[in-house]
């Protein structure tokens, strides 16, 4: 019951004209930034986040709601049209959805893709509004060394599962770490790796660690000349008369189930939901040689599925402060920029704004049905923006949003640092969405770590007395062990062709 009365007394929220103007231009630039192959969610949004810094936090998460919710559905775009997925998660929407567009059915692939994910976000939003409470009312009866596992199991599920190597995530983490301890120590009062900078003593900025990271490297590729693409001209063709809506039932309910039970797991997102439900689609079919050929359900399925996905991420995000991707990372740095700690207090210290956002993230989900419905043409013309104009556009933005923050040089070069580490990760296939949880919960983790000493009298012992701490140890464990168990082929997927394709964050 306080679940609905909580989300009847956040609704009125939504009514504020800068929260609506908000989560349309978020929706609006979000199909614009999944439109264009190179850029993601996770760069949309670390771009923003500085430029929100002044927002109030409602109107902030309400543009960001947009981006994350808009920017999965713009992925299809350029991967019906050009075969090219605009996100990591357009990859399956390819094998169909470009083979419609060959056969002349382009604008209804692109009809197809919308609806299946807005439904696909609205049913992801629904499951955050009645799962994340719960859950976060479990969580509050977590005691100093359960928060330290919890935070720990975070950090190794991201580091390990999330990159094709676990040596390269565990790199990622250290060097999160080591960021984020950087200043006053909390407990002794002590400065750490501060090298006598007064900018330092507070410690690293989440924004400037987090646009460094997201924002730079891609603008660094478009300047290189990277991720550009001939588009040719584009043709929607007419709109097929005669399809029923009503065979893709079956399709959309599968494909949602499958990404909310993807979401919740960290480290697998959208490409791995989308691929999951290409491929049980395809199971279910009576008639598989259809499939890569331009069937219909095989574009609503991974599309349904990767929009499912988005808001059950962030329900383990929000609840625990584990993210199931980088996107649900990054906005857990935009939660804190706004003063929000995720964990089980935010649902009752904050719970106005966290209802709010949720909610914000429901109302998205339907406005990218409309404003997909009537830019459809426009967006496909943002596919012919000039990659010699976006890279500079995004340096600009980044730099003006980070000065503004605290009107320092010092923060604008250090952001510039974090993006040539950003860029030099890229190149070696490290990835960086460990090194932005580790920032975040390191130093929850060095806190109960700490507090659970003080505690039980640096009695290791009393780390694990609780149940709840001896599952989330094991589930550490396992974790760890996961590279060296029997593979379950959840990175693997058969493709139309024939040949594996292992997808990457």
């Amino acid at each position: 019951m306080d679940v609905f009365l909580n989300i009847i007394n956040a609704a009125p929220g939504l009514l504020d004209p800068a929260v609506i103007l908000a989560m349309i231009a978020g929706t609006a630039i979000g199909i614009a930034v999944g439109a264009l192959p190179g850029l993601s969610a996770t760069m949309g949004i670390a771009v923003l986040i500085p430029l929100t810094f002044t927002m109030e936090p409602l109107v902030a998460l309400g543009m960001i709601a947009g981006i994350y919710n808009g920017s999965m559905y713009g992925g299809s775009i350029p991967a019906i049209l050009l075969r090219i997925p605009g996100t990591p998660a357009g990859i399956a929407t390819v094998f169909d959805g470009h083979e419609m567009a060959k056969q002349g059915k382009a604008r209804l692939a692109l009809d197809i893709s919308l609806v299946s994910s807005s439904l696909g976000s609205a049913v992801s939003a629904v499951a955050l509004l009645l799962v994340a409470p719960p859950l976060a009312m479990i969580a509050l009866k977590f005691g100093p060394a359960d928060y330290f596992w919890l935070a720990v199991f975070g950090m190794t599920t991201i580091a390990v599962l999330l990159a094709g190597n676990p040596a390269k995530g565990i790199l990622s983490a250290c060097f999160g770490l080591v960021v984020g301890i950087v200043g006053i120590d909390g407990i002794s009062g002590a400065e750490r790796f501060t090298f006598n900078t007064l900018e330092l003593i507070s410690g690293v900025h989440i924004i400037v660690l987090l646009t460094g990271l997201y924002a730079i490297p891609p603008a660094i590729d478009l300047l290189m000349g990277r991720n550009a693409i001939e588009t040719g001209e584009i043709e929607l063709g007419d709109r097929s008369k005669g399809f029923k809506w009503s065979s893709l039932i079956p399709t959309w309910i599968r494909a949602s189930a499958i990404g909310l039970v993807i979401g919740l797991i960290p480290a697998l997102g959208g490409n791995i939901a989308a691929l999951m439900a290409w491929n049980e689609e395809r199971r279910y079919s009576k008639n598989k040689a259809n499939w890569g050929k331009g069937e219909p359900a095989g574009l609503a399925a991974p599309e349904c599925a990767n929009n499912a996905d988005t808001a059950a991420t962030l329900i383990p995000a929000l609840t625990l402060g584990i993210p199931g991707n980088a996107v649900a990372a990054v906005i857990l740095g935009a939660l804190l920029v706004h003063g929000l700690q995720p964990g089980p207090e935010l649902f009752r210290a904050n719970a106005e704004v966290t209802y709010g956002f949720m909610l914000t993230m429901l109302v998205t989900s339907g406005l990218m049905f409309v404003i997909g419905k009537l830019g459809a043409k426009a967006y496909v013309n943002v596919l012919r923006v000039p990659r010699q104009i976006l890279g500079p556009m995004i340096l600009a933005l980044t730099v003006v949003g980070v000065y503004a923050i605290h009107n320092s040089i010092f923060e604008v070069v250090l952001m510039l640092c974090f993006g040539l580490i950003g860029f030099a990760m890229e190149r070696m296939a490290i990835p960086t969405a460990p090194a932005v949880l580790a920032v975040i919960l390191g130093p929850i983790a060095e806190e109960n770590l700490r507090r659970s000493l003080l505690i039980s009298g640096d009695n290791l012992w009393y780390l694990v007395q609780s149940p709840i701490s001896i599952v989330l140890a094991v589930l550490v464990l396992v974790a760890l062990a996961a590279p060296w168990l029997p593979k379950l082929n959840l990175r693997s997927t058969r493709v139309p062709d024939g040949s594996e394709n292992d997808e990457e964050k």
